[in-house]
């Protein structure tokens, strides 16, 4: 790891004193918390073994939402938290957070009214085909849990012939379609990533790590060794486990053994599909699959996306959409859309992560509680410090947790909240134009000031936010004419300003997360080695750390993610590393 001046002195701080609060996992939880609690002048560290948001952060739906389906178990309270955290998102992280209407096709009048009463009322098993009237009372339901902090239509409901001519490929099976209206994130692990980068800047004392893995604790010290195989230790007041699916494992090395998560695993593909994405014109498609499972499909960087799996697993260390499900996602799709074609070579991405849901008897894992909770192991023996594990959660209601987790130290420590976050924007979310009028104000300003083109300014604004005029301003070898080969969306520039200050460690942090290079099928083979070849300038790497990094690319988006680069994009779309179906 290559470590700036400014974060080598506050790695010698803490070594040399105590620290209010360690975090062990950079996931959105961990990220939420820690820049809520640097935002309070805590002096907090916060530790992942990996990237920043590279675990279960950056593999969920992409979506910023209510969680609807949760009205049928009866968590209202989780559907009211999670609608009013969309509403701030939207408003926090215009940037990359926005309105997302959806379409329910409504098969049945009344059938499901008695399965969703039992499940209601605690029924371990899933109800199945929800019907006009119980899909028209949860809208209603819908809006008024999220009618706080909110700025989108209430829902509508429309009768066959209207919902077909709005969806066209639609099954002629349907009779009736809700729209209503949800959110969605185009850069989940940009969001995780810039929560940390807002933590760092509000609080000198904090300090931030990846690809840092837990050595030992002798219940006073935590010893951590980083990637260049230097260690350092932290002697924590508190220490707070949002390490997701490794939870039960970081408290078993810190000496408070537990068994607090059964994880189910969610799977998505993405296809390149441009009559489907022209067709759910800016809408998704939220349905039910003939199995009874919940399912979505809709455009996402110009490409379809489709999810999910929820299917029980405890391996999140090689997690990956298997060919069962993706044969279940095509055959989904088809029955929804009987007009169009799915095939396996429209297939350009997948990836697959485990949710950290609580530990369950349910035999449906669709009704593990998607609820958050944080059960504390008190110091007890040689351990000093207590362990406050964050269990379940979702993406939406990262902020509502963390202010919680907060708050709980803060007393602890016997502090008290000095910022709320409830309307703090996040990275580029500050100071985003509101409005078309305002946005090319701003692009205008932007272009005048750094002699760039205002159409460039623009696309960097969409994709980075307001931090894109740092962008534009940064002094690099390289001008914003040198784009990548194979990716000339891209700049060099672009990339050098990433490497050098947003804390990469790997070739892999710049194309899957810190850009989404890599999931909206622009990386080929020819631009993953201009972007090493920029980063090797800026991290010093050498010739042989190079191809290492840029073979573990590959490696890792074959294996993980179904895709294969070449060196032409036009041949790459559509060209996966799935075999094709038997």
């Amino acid at each position: 790891m290559t470590m700036t001046a400014d974060m080598k002195q506050r790695l010698s701080t803490i070594e040399d004193g105590e620290t209010d609060v360690l975090i062990i996992g950079a996931g959105i939880n961990g990220a939420g918390l820690f820049r809520d609690l640097s935002a309070q002048g805590i002096n907090c560290v916060i530790v992942d073994k990996a990237d920043f948001g590279s675990g279960t952060s950056a593999a969920p739906s992409r979506l910023i939402h209510g969680g609807l389906k949760y009205l049928e178990t009866g968590e209202f309270g989780l559907v009211s938290q999670s609608t009013l955290e969309r509403n701030l998102l939207l408003k926090n992280a215009p940037h990359c957070v926005e309105a997302l209407p959806t379409f329910i096709p409504v098969f049945s009048w009344t059938r499901g009214i008695w399965a969703a009463l039992r499940t209601l009322f605690g029924s371990k098993t899933a109800p199945r085909s929800r019907g006009a009237v119980l899909i028209k009372i949860g809208l209603a339901l819908y809006d008024f849990f999220g009618s706080r902090d909110c700025t989108m239509p209430r829902h509508r409901f429309i009768l066959k012939g209207r919902a077909r001519r709005e969806m066209p490929h639609v099954t002629s099976a349907i009779v009736a379609g809700g729209i209503y209206y949800d959110a969605k994130i185009s850069r989940p692990e940009r969001l995780v990533y810039e929560l940390i980068s807002d933590g760092l800047q509000t609080n000198q004392r904090s300090f931030a790590t990846n690809f840092s893995t837990l050595i030992s604790s002798d219940g006073r010290i935590v010893i951590f060794k980083q990637a260049d195989g230097s260690e350092f230790s932290v002697s924590p007041k508190i220490v707070v486990n949002a390490a997701g699916p490794w939870i039960d494992n970081v408290n078993e090395a810190l000496g408070a053994p537990s068994r607090l998560i059964g994880g189910t695993k969610g799977s998505h593909i993405l296809l390149d599909h441009p009559e489907l994405v022209r067709s759910l014109n800016g809408h998704m498609i939220y349905f039910e699959a003939d199995d009874g499972r919940i399912c979505l499909v809709y455009s996402y960087l110009g490409l379809a996306l489709v999810g999910s799996t929820d299917i029980p697993s405890n391996d999140p260390d090689g997690v990956r959409c298997e060919e069962p499900e993706l044969q279940y996602f095509l055959d989904s799709l088809r029955s929804l859309l009987p007009t169009l074609r799915f095939d396996r070579d429209q297939i350009v991405y997948s990836y697959s992560g485990i949710r950290p849901l609580p530990a369950s008897d349910s035999t449906a894992p669709g009704l593990i509680s998607r609820d958050h909770s944080a059960p504390v192991n008190e110091p007890a023996g040689d351990r000093l410090f207590p362990i406050i594990s964050l269990v379940g959660g979702k993406w939406t209601t990262f902020r509502g947790f963390a202010e919680e987790i907060a708050d709980t130290v803060l007393s602890r420590l016997g502090r008290s909240r000095a910022v709320s976050t409830r309307y703090l924007a996040i990275g580029g979310g500050r100071e985003f134009p509101v409005d078309s009028k305002q946005r090319q104000g701003w692009v205008d300003k932007t272009a005048r000031a750094t002699a760039t083109d205002p159409a460039r300014v623009d696309e960097l604004l969409g994709r980075y936010g307001t931090t894109a005029a740092a962008i534009v301003k940064f002094e690099s070898r390289y001008s914003d004419a040198e784009r990548l080969e194979g990716a000339p969306d891209y700049s060099r520039k672009e990339i050098d300003w990433i490497a050098r200050q947003e804390l990469v460690v790997h070739l892999s942090d710049i194309v899957l997360r810190r850009t989404t290079l890599a999931i909206e099928g622009r990386l080929t083979m020819k631009a993953l080695r201009a972007i090493a070849d920029v980063a090797h300038q800026a991290l010093g790497w050498d010739a042989d750390r190079t191809a290492t990094e840029i073979a573990d690319v590959v490696t890792v988006l074959r294996d993980f993610h179904g895709q294969a680069l070449t060196d032409d994009a036009a041949s790459k779309r559509g060209s996966t590393a799935y075999p094709a179906a038997s």
